[in-house]
């Protein structure tokens, strides 16, 4: 049997539970304790008092026949009883005097009944010698032997284990009330719940939330305003539904206007949350956020709670159609016939039971419990699919708050709501609080705003390549307000900022012309957006999806330059204009990197305006290039990584065309430079990281041009057609295997960046040093055992890279090259030391002549 402590505990929830008990299962475990107590007791008072007493009935006539007695003594003889009133008087003898009366004495006295009281005793003594019968001596043992066996003969089953089954019903009843609490699949989730749902009501950042929503610019709310100076910090009351109090810290709004008699006091506690306050809120959202999510893909919780709920509504079924039958079974009377007539002499017994009285109103009661019990869990049932309960809505909430967009929520996450509406709608509300993403961005600009300071981010403010102010933001939770009284940046950097949000405090930020967004699909008020349509010259976009880019950004009309990385495939392509790149009109660079596989046509919306185009690809292939043909303005073209195997044709069409750079593609030959020469304008040319082993005759036909770039090709050979470029002011051949520098490179009289590193050249021809404009020489990692005197010539010579060569020593003429020094000389430090002392000082000396390389 269970103990009182053991059954005590399958009723033992956690207090934190209550919030998940509705009333009727609060009413149901007071009456699972009624019932316990009645059944503690019936089993009690059974234990103690439970009895039967049994007489012996005797019958109106004993017509017995002499039969041989087992132990020798003499037949019963026929004799006649008294009338019914002698009977009666029998047995009020029998009752008063049990032990010692016997059939024997009874049935003397019978008969001496019919003689005079006058008789003498030696009369009687003589008439009840000749009476004869069968003495059974049925003494105090023999009655207890017969109660005992009518007990469990003729007493009914249920008087006997009524308080049992009451016990076991009630257990059953109580562990399925509250085995969605234990059940480990089911009470983690719930306790979870539980401890998320009180943190999220005790929070300070739910009253300041809510606090916004109420009406706040009453004269008594401002009043209170004012002397929250005075109070305790953090006082909170959570009565009235989060309404705001005098020390409850709230968001200052901005419509708030103060009388003019009464001035406005900054209150800290007012405007900003405590650290700790901030921190566990932020918390809070993330926990709810990654709790939601567990919950909502399954309905489990609600499964088990109809189930367990059914199974109670068929336990009270089933009680109370059995136990109706077995209420009048249960009486103070019973006919027992134990079949041991040899043994006593007597085949029947009239015996009563002395707790039938008690257990008969005790069984009553059970069976009203069990019918409330019965009524209200069909009253669970009704409200259980009467309503959608795996679906919850927050549209009261959301009606009553500024918090427009609380999401519904399903499966057991609805159902758990609906649960703790039954004990508190408050809760509720101050949870949704924090499914708000409204909520948590006001939280994380209020934490943001107090942590970056003007005077942190005037420490992250540095100079970029191009000697502009910029100040780069990494992965914050919005854009901190400070930031715009930055007045003097140039160039803001904002990357993966998810909620980024450009106010109109930017306007302030005359200076300010270039824009990056690197995840960050940043939204725009209005006057921020017309101040950015005037002032913005340059923008950066990375995205990872085209639908990530702001639609504002296709109506910057003053935009010049616009960098768009990310992924634009082929599906995505019609959408990379979502407003069309016709809005703007004043563009003029436009760099793409992606997988393109062919030119967008919204970009030709732009394409009179451009006068540069990049696409760097992916090593997508870029097929369809016919759209290059409506670019009639554009002076740089860049086609890199675009697995390119031939020069395309529609180049051949920009007239306008400055510099072409075709970097890193597959290209194998170069025939159609030949219809370079219809590009009259062409002066740079970059075929660098390819597979070009020869270079073509007809490069001659490209009369200006003054770049030429073909490192990390399979060139082998250097023609002598490429010598005859006489404007060429930059050779770049590096990182092939070219073992020869032809003679004819002498004639290159305006050249200045020679590159010809990671070769197989071994010797150096002297014609190379009438090319007196060199500023730039570099012959590094390649084979060269000697450097001729003639190197003093090259007077302009700022760079020298001969390292990783077979050298043994350097010249004492490098002295000669008056603007070399140890900065741009790249060689072997054992090489450098070799040389004279006064070389070495003249290479040693400062000089204020700008370096530049070219490159």
């Amino acid at each position: 049997m269970f103990t009182l402590a053991e059954v005590a505990s399958l009723s033992d929830i956690q207090p934190t539970y209550r919030i998940l008990k509705p009333w009727w299962d609060v009413f149901m475990d007071y009456l699972a304790v009624v019932m316990l107590m009645v059944a503690i007791f019936a089993g009690t008072m059974q234990l103690t008092k439970d009895q039967v007493v049994c007489l012996p009935v005797l019958q109106s006539t004993v017509n017995s026949k002499v039969q041989p007695d087992t132990s020798g003594k003499a037949d019963f003889t026929t004799v006649e009883t008294t009338t019914g009133q002698e009977e009666t008087s029998m047995r009020t003898v029998s009752f008063g005097s049990a032990p010692t009366v016997t059939p024997d004495i009874l049935l003397s006295r019978a008969t001496s009944s019919q003689y005079q009281p006058t008789e003498s005793g030696q009369e009687l003594k003589k008439e009840q010698k000749d009476s004869s019968g069968r003495k059974t001596n049925l003494d105090f043992q023999q009655y207890v032997f017969i109660n005992q066996m009518c007990y469990h003969l003729a007493l009914p089953w249920y008087s006997k284990y009524f308080p049992y089954l009451v016990l076991i019903h009630t257990i059953i009843l109580i562990v399925s009330s509250n085995f969605w609490f234990k059940y480990p699949k089911t009470c983690s989730k719930i306790e979870h719940f539980v401890s998320i749902l009180g943190k999220c009501f005790e929070s300070p950042w739910t009253t300041k939330a809510l606090s916004e929503t109420a009406c706040e610019d009453s004269e008594e709310n401002k009043q209170r305003l004012t002397g929250a100076q005075s109070l305790p910090k953090y006082v909170s009351t959570s009565s009235d539904e989060g309404s705001p109090s005098a020390s409850t810290p709230m968001i200052t709004k901005s419509g708030f206007k103060f009388s003019a008699d009464k001035p406005m006091i900054e209150i800290p506690s007012v405007t900003i949350l405590d650290k700790k306050d901030g921190e566990q809120a932020k918390a809070l959202f993330e926990k709810v956020r990654k709790f939601r999510a567990h919950v909502e893909d399954s309905d489990l919780i609600y499964k088990l709670y109809v189930g367990q709920t059914v199974i109670k509504t068929v336990k009270f079924i089933f009680i109370l159609c059995y136990t109706a039958n077995f209420v009048n079974t249960i009486s103070f009377e019973h006919i027992c016939n134990p079949e041991v007539e040899h043994l006593i002499g007597y085949t029947q017994f009239e015996c009563t039971h002395n707790m039938a009285y008690m257990l008969k109103k005790l069984l009553i009661s059970y069976i009203s419990l069990i019918c409330v019990y019965g009524f209200i869990c069909l009253y669970t049932l009704f409200w259980l699919f009467r309503i959608p309960l795996k679906e919850y809505s927050f549209e009261k909430v959301r009606e009553e708050s500024s918090f427009s967009d609380i999401p519904d929520v399903k499966n057991d996450f609805a159902f758990l709501l609906h649960m703790v509406d039954q004990y508190d709608q408050l809760y509720s509300k101050r949870f949704g609080v924090f499914l708000s993403e409204v909520s948590e961005n006001k939280l994380r600009g209020i934490s943001l705003n107090h942590e970056w300071t003007y005077e942190k981010l005037r420490q992250h403010v540095s100079r970029n390549a191009q000697d502009k102010q910029e100040l780069h933001l990494f992965m914050l939770s919005g854009v901190p307000d400070a930031v715009f009284d930055l007045t003097d940046l140039d160039v803001l950097k904002l990357e993966l900022i998810p909620e980024a949000k450009i106010t109109a405090k930017i306007s302030q930020m005359t200076n300010l012309q270039e824009l990056h967004l690197y995840h960050c699909p940043a939204k725009v008020e209005q006057t921020a957006f017309s101040f950015l349509r005037d002032h913005l010259r340059c923008l950066h976009v990375k995205f990872t999806d085209v639908a990530e880019i702001p639609a504002w950004v296709y109506l910057l009309k003053t935009l010049r330059e616009l960098y768009l990385i990310g992924n634009l495939n082929s599906e995505n392509n019609k959408m990379i204009g979502l407003e069309s790149l016709r809005e703007l009109r004043h563009l003029k660079i436009l760099h793409v990197k992606s997988n393109l596989t062919k030119i967008p046509p919204n970009i030709t919306d732009v394409a009179p305006h451009l006068t540069k185009l990049v696409i760097h690809n992916d090593g997508t292939k870029l097929v369809v290039l016919n759209s290059l043909k409506k670019m009639t303005n554009v002076a740089e073209l860049e086609l890199q990584n675009c697995e390119l195997e031939r020069i395309p044709h529609a180049i051949f069409s920009l007239s306008n065309l400055q510099e072409l750079d075709l970097k890193s593609n597959s290209i194998r030959t170069i025939e159609e430079i030949i219809s370079f020469q219809h590009l009259k304008r062409l002066t740079c040319l970059k075929l660098w990281h390819n597979k070009i082993v020869s270079i073509p005759s007809s490069i001659t036909h490209i009369k200006n041009l003054e770049s030429l770039y073909l490192s990390n090709n399979k060139l082998e050979t250097l023609p002598a057609a490429v010598f005859s470029l006489q404007k060429l002011r930059c050779l770049d051949v590096s990182y092939n295997s070219i073992a020869v520098i032809p003679v004819e490179i002498g004639l290159l009289q305006n050249l200045q960046h020679f590159h010809i590193t990671g070769n197989k050249v071994d010797v150096l021809p002297k014609q190379l040093f009438k090319c007196v404009k060199l500023r730039t020489l570099s012959l590094g990692q390649n084979c060269i055992t000697s450097i001729p005197d003639k190197v003093s010539q090259l007077l302009q010579l700022t760079y020298l890279e001969l390292k990783g060569n077979c050298l043994d020593r350097l010249p004492a003429t490098l002295g000669q090259c008056q603007l070399l020094r140890k900065s741009g000389l790249i060689v072997e430090d054992h090489l450098f030391d070799a040389l004279p002392s006064e070389v070495k000082e003249v290479l040693n000396q400062d000089t204020s002549i700008p370096f530049a390389n070219g490159i």
